[in-house]
């Protein structure tokens, strides 16, 4: 009696919980501009701990050297995609005036067909898009305000990113001890188990999506080419680049080679056709390649990453978007390894086979106690016993016995 007395009520623990929980998202929102460099130098540098490793134990390269070096490849591989992208969009800029010209005769044949279709006159068409075009360039001066107000906090994460990197790598070693020192009343083999689950779950998420943005890269500019599309290796390309973006980056990178196709082929039926080839390339991306490079390792039910995407993004935006899932991810991990926090990490897992099935919901109820398993009658099994053997229940003898 006395040990349910000192129990603290259950209304408590969760408001305790929830208030804690809010005041984490509260300090995550008012450091982001630190928290966030610090997750991306986290996850990269879980991705680029083979090639520092590779330095140190084949080429005897020392820690800091090491680290360096990994810092370096990783600069001039992310320097090489930008200068991609900027040379391309200026080469595409050189014919704007060509693609302007098309664009226009694109909107006249729009206009004539809304007023064939609607009645509108081609004046009012006009007006319209004139009241929108001016609603949007009164929302210009803040669009460009946030816009330029970022540039700071984006200059100082791309400076800090690869510093918080550097020393990620050197000091790995330190950091692991930590955890074991932090936490003395766990099992350090427990520890060092976790720990260990963590990296393979990033490192298997991120070397698995450049290879799955690579795969689609291909897939797409083979589509935009057999559809005779210019610059497909830049927009198939660009399009798997927003694959960072889970689940609609491959749906907003579409509209671009769309309206590109739209402006400079004859037909519309160019820009429907990219549209449909990207859906198919994405459809393919999520049902076939991500789950057999990825496997199961980045075990996260499709729900509950929509829910971690959408969180991310009020909390951190774009940079939120992005880190989501692997963030979700190495939290599952962490809840497994937590008796306590278990059933969180379950829910954020994938079901399995067996929930899904048709009778599922009785299966269930059976496996908990809730209902009992049906009886197999006594009449059914003396009848099946009879079906085995015919000979004796033939032979008047045994009848008769």
């Amino acid at each position: 009696m006395e040990s349910n007395s000192e129990k603290k009520p259950y209304s408590i623990g969760l408001a305790s919980s929830l208030f804690a929980l809010a005041l984490i998202i509260g300090f995550l929102y008012v450091t982001q501009s630190v928290v966030v460099p610090l997750l991306f130098a986290i996850i990269l540098s879980i991705t680029l701990y083979p090639i520092a490793a590779f330095f140190e134990n084949k080429l005897k390269f020392g820690k800091a050297a090491a680290a360096i070096m990994a810092v370096i490849i990783a600069i001039v591989i992310i320097s090489t995609l930008i200068w991609f992208i900027v040379h391309q969009s200026i080469i595409i800029g050189k014919d704007a005036v060509a693609i302007q010209e098309k664009v226009l005769a694109a909107v006249e044949s729009i206009q004539n067909w809304i007023q064939s279709r609607f009645g509108l006159e081609r004046s009012e068409v006009v007006q319209k898009m004139k009241e929108q075009g001016n609603n949007a360039l009164e929302n210009v001066g803040g669009y460009m305000s946030t816009a330029f107000g970022s540039i700071g906090s984006t200059l100082a994460g791309i400076i800090l990113v690869p510093i918080f990197i550097f020393f990620l790598l050197y000091y790995r070693d330190f950091f692991k001890e930590f955890f074991f020192k932090a936490f003395k009343n766990t099992d350090n083999k427990k520890i060092h188990a976790v720990l260990k689950k963590i990296y393979d779950v990033v490192q298997s998420y991120c070397l698995g999506l450049v290879m799955v943005m690579g795969i689609v890269a291909v897939l797409n500019t083979v589509g935009l080419m057999l559809m005779g599309i210019e610059y497909a290796w830049f927009f198939g390309s660009m399009a798997s680049l927003l694959m960072l973006l889970p689940y609609i980056g491959i749906a907003i990178g579409s509209i671009l080679p769309a309206l590109f196709a739209l402006a400079t082929k004859d037909s519309a039926l160019y820009a429907v056709g990219v549209i449909a080839w990207f859906q198919v390339v994405q459809f393919l991306e999520g049902n076939i390649i991500t789950p057999n490079i990825v496997g199961g390792k980045v075990s996260i039910n499709p729900l509950m990453a929509i829910i971690a995407i959408l969180l991310g993004g009020m909390i951190f935006g774009l940079a939120g978007l992005i880190l989501a899932l692997p963030m979700t991810a190495t939290l599952k991990v962490i809840f497994d390894a937590i008796p306590s926090m278990e059933p969180i990490g379950y829910l954020i897992g994938e079901p399995e086979k067996e929930h899904l099935k048709r009778n599922a919901t009785q299966e269930l109820l059976q496996k908990w106690g809730i209902v009992r398993k049906p009886k197999v009658f006594f009449n059914q099994t003396m009848a099946d016993s009879a079906s085995v053997d015919p000979a004796s229940s033939n032979n008047p003898d045994s009848k008769s016995e």
